[in-house]
């Protein structure tokens, strides 16, 4: 099913997500952690294209086995930032002929060491979103920033991009992981405001390490409220603590979220099954809303 037409279902959608391996090694232990997630009866799992494309090999094999094996809608994500325009056709090909339905269409960190020819790559999801369009029938999602990309000096500008982003043919947007929901309220309201009507999946991040944690919110420009940083404060050297406190938080996220009409979230799950299922149960009479 395209992720659209659950979308519009209207009731609550949780959905996951999840690594390729770095390795072919490591496919077996990530399609493991596929099949529990899947168990849990997700809207969909998303499975991620690895930082500048690295992990792409193995991207499309995983969303294949969770949408024809597992029998859950996949989402493949989809960089241009490290591929040429022919490598993404090549792709755009592939996840066709494995009967992959939904695309998240993103630029991807830009490599140092990488050039391409004038013309030979897309330089911003826009244009990878209008090559996707015209490959074939696809849901396509792209990602939106609750507190401003990381590259934008204002958040006027990436809300102007963002709306590139629709009108080159967006179906639905997932957001950047946030730990104050005021963010995403406030965000909603000044996209809606600038005609973005494109449904929203609240990106929530259950967060189980405390340094990496830092390492993450230090690249993407995540700000951590007082409260989750007392939180990663005291239980940060102790990661049974962190990861019960880190579920816990998420939770009473999601539940605000809920409570206030975002029905679509989107937890970053990656290839932890248990800390899914932990949010899962902590939630298992409210989804039924």
């Amino acid at each position: 099913m395209k992720i659209i037409n659950r979308l519009s279902e209207k009731k609550i959608n949780i959905s996951f997500e999840i690594f390729p391996p770095k390795t072919d090694e490591g496919y077996e232990s990530v399609r493991k952690a596929a099949e529990k997630m899947a168990a849990l009866s997700p809207a969909f799992i998303s499975v991620t294209y690895g930082a500048s494309g690295g992990t792409s090999k193995n991207t499309a094999g995983i969303a294949s086995y969770i949408r024809n094996e597992l029998g859950v809608d996949s989402l493949a994500h989809l960089t241009c930032a490290s591929s040429t325009k022919a490598e993404v056709k090549q792709v755009i090909g592939t996840l066709k002929e494995k009967g992959i339905e939904n695309i998240l269409a993103l630029r991807g960190d830009i490599p140092g060491d990488t050039m391409f020819p004038a013309g030979e790559q897309y330089r911003y999801a826009a244009d990878l979103i209008q090559a996707i369009r015209q490959e074939g029938d696809f849901c396509i999602g792209a990602a939106c920033y609750p507190e401003g990309h990381v590259e934008s000096e204002r958040k006027a500008d990436d809300i102007k991009y963002l709306k590139q982003k629709v009108e080159a043919g967006v179906d639905f947007l997932t957001t950047q992981m946030f730990f104050d929901n005021s963010i995403l309220y406030n965000f909603m309201y000044r996209i809606r405001e600038q005609g973005i009507e494109a449904p929203v999946l609240a990106g929530i991040m259950p967060v189980t390490n405390g340094k990496q944690m830092r390492r993450i919110c230090q690249l993407s420009g995540t700000v951590l409220p007082e409260r989750f940083r007392a939180i990663v404060d005291c239980f940060g050297s102790a990661p049974k603590a962190m990861a019960q406190a880190g579920v816990a938080y998420a939770t009473d996220q999601i539940i605000d979220l809920i409570a206030n009409d975002v029905r679509n979230i989107h937890i970053y799950s990656m290839n932890k099954p248990e800390i899914a299922s932990a949010i899962m149960e902590n939630l298992s009479e409210i989804v039924k809303q």
